[in-house]
């Protein structure tokens, strides 16, 4: 049967108004919304131009409803530089995410959680508890996403090209998520994920909101990633901008992270640190970082893609099963689903055999 909620779920994605899509389909948008409202369904021929447009198969808007994110529960890297249209695609890929994530540990035993709940803690002594916790102690973190999905985080990827949409987190239950926009640097992606990090740990019960818990979660993540006493052990007392790019190396930060967190150390004065913005600003690195280490990617999608390989299933096989395009699949999974999975002759993969992953951290 027609699911008005998928309809709706689906316009969402593709960043339309229902004014829009009713003109690109040749219909009013009062039947529009009499569809997405669920006052009477679309005709078969309505449905199909409906599915054309958005790119996503007939067959999505009549499964069951979709569990989609509260956008009142999610915490947004850049919520107020995001417009609706771009928040309300980002959930939309989230609620995907969902169903991608519940059909994958149907087959698969991913790790559990291992987050602490630390309402209530200082940022920094929070990064401090979740280091030790880890047992990470001063050292650099090489692998945030790899860390946080060894540490029992589903971490998906997000190709939203817009610069506002950075990243965002939640609580679905007892799992938590993480999505990252991968059309940023690398450095911005990896400080990103310490941000979102914060938020699970530090506001899983809503214990701030607003710009105190931005500034809260950018405390932690400048924490996390540059441990105070590693970063009072090598940085120059009046750092230069190339010091910066060699330094970066050792934390794998943007180079405005480490100047903001030499100014939070006291190892640069307010006029230090203004001066070494203006700078950076001035040779472009807030657009393109320089020496931005390599692409971070995902070890869980990389094993259970590899898994699934071996079976003969292939990313149209999935998208079948869940019926969303294959593309959106690709988006969520950093791109890894392109690899080797283009096999015609394999069988459809229906085992309800789970396969057990360990990661490598």
């Amino acid at each position: 049967m027609f699911n008005s909620a998928r309809l709706a779920l689906a316009r969402r994605r593709r960043g339309l108004t229902k004014k829009e899509l009713a003109g690109i389909v040749g219909i009013t948008a009062r039947a529009l919304t009499a569809y997405e409202a669920d006052e009477y369904p679309p005709a078969e021929d309505v449905l199909a131009r409906l599915a054309d447009a958005l790119e996503f198969p007939a067959a999505f808007f009549c499964g069951d409803d979709l569990d989609e994110p509260d956008e009142s529960s999610v915490s947004f890297r850049s919520m107020k530089r995001m417009t609706a249209s771009q928040r309300h695609a980002a959930l939309a890929a989230g609620a995907l995410a969902f169903a991608l994530s519940e059909w994958v540990e149907k087959r698969f035993s991913l790790p559990e959680s291992e987050l602490p709940n630390l309402q209530g803690e200082e940022p920094e002594t929070a990064a401090e508890i979740v280091r030790q916790e880890w047992g990470l102690g001063q050292l650099s973190v090489a692998h945030m996403v790899r860390l946080l999905e060894a540490k029992g985080v589903r971490v998906f990827s997000l190709v939203e090209n817009a610069r506002q949409v950075d990243a965002f987190s939640l609580w679905r239950g007892n799992r938590p998520y993480v999505f990252l926009n991968t059309l940023k640097s690398s450095a911005h992606n990896r400080y990103d994920a310490a941000h979102e990090l914060a938020h699970l740990v530090l506001h899983k019960h809503g214990a701030a909101g607003g710009q105190d818990a931005e500034k809260e979660a950018n405390s932690f993540a400048a924490a996390f990633l540059m441990p105070r006493a590693s970063v009072l052990a090598a940085a120059p007392r009046f750092a230069t901008v190339p010091n910066l790019i060699q330094l970066k190396k050792k934390w794998l930060v943007s180079v405005s992270a480490l100047a903001r967190r030499l100014r939070e150390l006291g190892l640069a004065s307010e006029w230090h640190y203004r001066t070494l913005c203006v700078q950076i600003s001035e040779r472009g690195y807030r657009i393109t970082e320089p020496d931005d280490p390599p692409r971070e990617t995902s070890r869980v999608w990389e094993k259970v893609l590899g898994a699934l390989r071996q079976e003969g299933v292939t990313k149209d096989h999935i998208a079948d099963d869940l019926a969303i395009p294959p593309a959106e699949i690709e988006k969520l999974v950093w791109g890894l689903a392109t690899i080797g999975l283009s096999s015609p002759t394999a069988s459809h993969f229906r085992s309800d055999k789970r396969a057990t992953l360990r990661l490598v951290k």
